[in-house]
């Protein structure tokens, strides 16, 4: 391998926060070895959160992402386009021969991309050897990969990812004392056609909803800080991503004043969104990550996870409440909003 300018492919096809959670190896990898190629698997509607990395003029970030339609594939096996868009996919991976293939996700669909890779001789390819703690992973995985990286069951998934990459290339352990970095000041975003209609107040960013029904806030803790909110001159926002989340939503705005719920919008459009907030307040879900990791005021509710998995340890302006099983109450919340929006600039 060549130690001055490798070529490095980075598979994390998906969820949202867990995509998020792999950003720092970019700017770990850029460190150490700036001339790397660096290229990414990604599912296709995860390809926004890594355009803003993309290599360009004066910058130099992720140099090829390449967007993987599995889960739309596995909807239409049988149509021609199907395997046509799978074979061009196929192509477009093995364009260039990989030194190090680095697999955080620890799933048989991703290892599955490592196989598929071209490689050199020497090639290291690394995964997980093991499962974490609140984890998906699938123990056939490790067949794929000639480099199994063990790490602590219970891992933050940032630092899992960090454990891999540097086992993978034979660094010293990356601490967390050297905070990881996700869109800084790199992040671009247009403001030129706003999200949401124009607002005359600051607002407040509530989400609401997860997958996971036990991963929820309760309603009446929601109100309770909306009304807070709103009486020190807040508009409530409460955004959604389907019928029932909506819903939820218009019965949330009927109970806080002048509370808002948005027409519906894209990943790509979320930056816009969370860059014009206040202050984002969210369950352990994958927006409440993207807040938290753009660097700006954010709150994770945790009630049903755990909160090392994913807690934003890298600001001051992040704060983590709650627990696995183990709700915060409303006065924490509203208690931690009010030290975030009254905070000096």
């Amino acid at each position: 391998m060549s130690t001055a300018a490798p070529k490095i492919l980075l598979v994390k096809l998906s969820s949202l926060g867990d995509v998020l959670h792999n950003l720092p190896l970019v700017w770990d990898l850029r460190a150490r070895l700036p001339n790397a190629q660096i290229d990414w698997v990604v599912e296709e509607a995860y390809v926004h959160l890594l355009e803003p990395l993309r290599t360009r003029e004066g910058f130099k970030g992720i140099d090829r992402i390449i967007p993987f339609g599995l889960r739309r594939w596995k909807k239409h096996l049988f149509k021609l386009s199907t395997w046509q868009q799978f074979f061009a996919f196929k192509k477009q991976l093995q364009a260039v021969t990989y030194d190090t293939v680095i697999e955080t996700q620890g799933l048989l669909k991703s290892a599955l991309v490592c196989a598929l890779a071209n490689k050199s001789p020497n090639a290291v390819v690394a995964g997980l050897a093991n499962a974490t703690e609140f984890s998906g992973y699938e123990p056939a995985a490790r067949f794929f990969y000639g480099h199994l990286v063990q790490v602590p069951v219970q891992t933050h998934a940032v630092d899992r990812s960090r454990m891999v990459m540097c086992s993978a290339l034979d660094w010293p352990a990356i601490q967390r004392s050297d905070s990881p970095q996700f869109y800084g000041s790199q992040i671009q975003v247009n403001l030129a056609k706003p999200v949401l209609p124009e607002l005359k107040t600051p607002y407040v960013l509530f989400f609401h909803s997860t997958a996971r029904e036990a991963k929820r806030w309760s309603n009446e803790a929601w109100i309770t800080l909306g009304k807070e909110l709103a009486s020190r001159g807040y508009q409530v926002v409460l955004p959604w991503g389907s019928s029932a989340e909506k819903a939820v939503s218009v019965a949330l705005a009927k109970q806080i004043p002048n509370a808002l719920v948005p027409p519906g919008f894209s990943i790509e459009d979320a930056f816009k969104v969370i860059v014009g907030a206040a202050l984002t307040v969210g369950v352990d879900t994958g927006l409440t990550h993207l807040a938290a990791v753009m660097g700006l005021p954010t709150i994770e509710i945790y009630c049903d996870s755990p909160r090392w998995k994913t807690e934003g340890y890298w600001a001051y302006h992040i704060r983590n409440v709650g627990d696995m099983q183990s709700p915060p109450d409303a006065t924490e919340v509203v208690k931690a909003s009010l030290e975030l929006l009254t905070r000096p600039t």
